[in-house]
């Protein structure tokens, strides 16, 4: 071989292309040589701004114990009190609670593609930005998408501002 063979994606990355191509969405997803665990490796890595990463943020609310995903820009601080009043109260999501609720791992979390269908919210900061990216269901993985794209790939999610003022 030449080195150049095609490697399968990974089984969490597979679901988010597929649930992609499904949609009609036409960024598939990119596998980096390097991790992108936080907004700041993924902007570096990207080379765009660190507004444009797309952040899935997991909450658990507390009244059912249902996962609360706020999408968010990567140069934001999700607002708690915010979140709460549009979903009810929230608490923190440990790794074990949102790997069983979306199947994927901290650092890789997909905005789309979930295992349970979370109960989501999209930051309105996002929409400073003709692009942004998002990961992809690994923390290799991330994929091209516009903002208003999420609206559809989330069936409608609200637009919303839950983030803390900038300082």
């Amino acid at each position: 071989m030449c080195g150049a063979e095609v490697k399968p994606l990974p089984e969490n990355v597979q679901r988010v292309a597929d649930l992609l191509q499904g949609k009609g969405h036409p960024h598939a997803p990119l596998m980096l040589d390097d991790a992108c665990r936080t907004a700041q490796q993924a902007a570096d890595t990207l080379g765009v701004a660190v507004g444009q990463i797309a952040k899935s943020i997991i909450f658990k609310r507390r009244a059912d114990q249902v996962a609360v995903l706020v999408i968010t820009s990567g140069d934001r601080r999700v607002d708690e009190k915010k979140v709460d009043v549009l979903v009810g109260k929230t608490g923190r999501a440990d790794a074990e609670f949102v790997r069983a609720s979306t199947g994927f791992a901290i650092g890789g979390v997909s905005p789309v593609g979930h295992l349970n269908r979370p109960v989501t919210l999209i930051d309105r900061e996002l929409f400073r930005f003709d692009e942004i990216w998002a990961a992809a269901g690994h923390p290799h993985a991330v994929f091209r998408l516009r903002p208003h794209d999420l609206e559809g790939l989330t069936d409608g999610a609200p637009v919303a501002d839950v983030v803390q003022a900038p300082a």
